[in-house]
């Protein structure tokens, strides 16, 4: 006879615990959240004239005396059922500013609007995989020729996707690591001039003032950074051209289509950031890549070069769950450099990060904050940022699912609301972890049956078939 494991007494341990059944309603509630966090409290909602009690909740009368809430965690690495929910807030966000909907006029699909990339510059050469369907080789070369270290300067193997060499430098002592980490604390400063430079250069083209700009055009934006196999984050991003009312309004009609991408393109070329005198690496000017693409987004689509709103809302959303492992990285804080020799990443990651501690020990660097970001690789910007005007945010967004779900809150001026709460743990026993989890799978597989229902039914009606 089988012995049980760990995992099965713990859950019949639960299944015999008082409230199991309301615990189980609470980990559906998170939706199988795989490390929520439990709160203890009160909360109570007043009529200030009486002191009636209108509304009133406490967890003295749930299991364990606590309420399990979300973790919130983005990223699918941590929390695969948290980072969904995110992900569909990213989509209608950025589809939003789009489309319209939450509150932004569905006119705005007539604004003129473009997908940018910015890429990362090269920091050194790097082994890089075949397209799809191609049989290309990594880097051909006529000659053996050979770098100063005596690695060769060419590769002629055709790498498939998922080769862990891919992203990886031919030359490890050529690869410019400090350039590599210095680029990703700066790259948001040069952002931020690159969105002034278009400015700057929509007044000037237009020949107007750059305090008067506001007048005429709006600039707004979403982007997101993604990081690619050789552990550089390059961004994607909507840009789009608004009257001087935002959203509300369309730019004036002298305003040329092709306008907007000509300034992109000017600026990114233009703008740098120069770091601080280094005494053993000197002065770095950080700029672009070269690789810059912008292409026009258009409501329904074509094909060619333009994009669909709701593709490039999907391709934005995909990326705010990934972050630094996508190149190998791990997803977790580095307490102190004795732990960089042992953790589970290549040759070229653990590189990365041994160089965000070395520059990190410099009292000029000491503002970038390299070792608390060196799991980043050095990059410490929020995955996702916008402009104030281009969309809803994810606090709006998150109120009204949770209007949806319990109702619209007294919160008027009519009433006073009380409450205190304290964190009294998280995460789960072996047998509860295993439970959230197929609770979180049953909700993805009823989810993913209900988007195929309604896919049948829409398919239905275009071809004119009686449900």
């Amino acid at each position: 006879m089988r012995s049980l494991s760990e995992i099965d007494r713990d859950i019949i341990r639960l299944a015999n615990t008082p409230g199991f059944a309301r615990w189980l309603e609470q980990i559906h509630d998170v939706g199988g959240c795989a490390n929520p966090i439990y709160l203890s409290g009160w909360t109570r909602t007043l009529d200030p004239a009486t002191g009636e009690a209108l509304l009133s909740y406490t967890t003295a009368d749930e299991p364990g005396e606590r309420l399990a809430v979300r973790c919130g965690n983005r990223r699918a690495s941590r929390c695969a059922p948290c980072s969904r929910l995110y992900q569909g807030d990213t989509f209608h966000l950025v589809r939003s500013g789009l489309s319209g909907g939450k509150g932004i006029p569905d006119t705005v699909a007539g604004h003129p609007r473009l997908f940018v990339t910015l890429t990362a510059p090269s920091f050194g050469p790097v082994h890089r995989s075949a397209p799809e369907q191609s049989e290309e080789p990594c880097r051909p070369r006529r000659d053996a020729r050979c770098c100063e270290h005596g690695a060769r300067l060419g590769c002629g193997l055709v790498h498939a996707q998922d080769d862990p060499v891919v992203g990886t430098p031919l030359c490890p002592s050529c690869y410019d690591y400090t350039g590599h980490v210095l680029w990703h604390a700066h790259a948001g400063r040069l952002w931020d001039r690159f969105t002034t430079a278009v400015r700057r250069d929509l007044a000037q083209v237009l020949g107007l003032a750059r305090a008067r700009l506001r007048d005429h055009l709006v600039v707004s934006f979403a982007k997101v950074a993604e990081y690619q196999r050789r552990g550089a984050i390059h961004f994607h991003a909507v840009v789009r051209l608004d009257g001087p009312e935002g959203p509300r309004s369309a730019p004036p009609p002298w305003v040329l289509p092709g306008l907007l991408e000509e300034c992109i393109r000017r600026a990114a070329a233009q703008v740098y950031v120069d770091t601080k005198e280094l005494d053993a690496y000197g002065c770095y000017r950080l700029r672009w890549g070269e690789q810059l693409d912008a292409r026009p987004i258009r409501a329904f689509g074509d094909t060619g070069e333009t994009l669909r709103d709701d593709a490039v809302a999907g391709y934005v959303a995909k990326y705010v769950t990934k972050s630094a492992e996508v190149a190998g990285a791990v997803d977790y804080p580095i307490p102190s450099a004795a732990n960089i020799p042992y953790l589970p990443v290549s040759t070229h990651v653990r590189a990365l990060v041994g160089t965000c501690w070395r520059l990190g020990g410099l009292p000029e660097l000491e503002p970038l904050r390299l070792r608390a970001w060196a799991h980043m690789l050095g990059y410490r910007g929020h995955c996702l940022t916008k402009s104030r005007a281009y969309s809803t945010t994810y606090g709006q967004l998150r109120a009204v699912r949770a209007a949806h779900r319990t109702g619209p809150p007294l919160t008027d001026s009519q009433t006073v609301t009380e409450s205190a709460w304290r964190y009294v743990g998280h995460g789960y026993t072996p047998g509860e972890a295993e439970l959230a989890a197929g609770i979180a799978e049953t909700i993805t597989l009823n989810r993913e049956i209900a988007r195929e229902e309604l896919a049948r039914e829409r398919q239905g009606g275009r071809n004119g078939a009686t449900p």
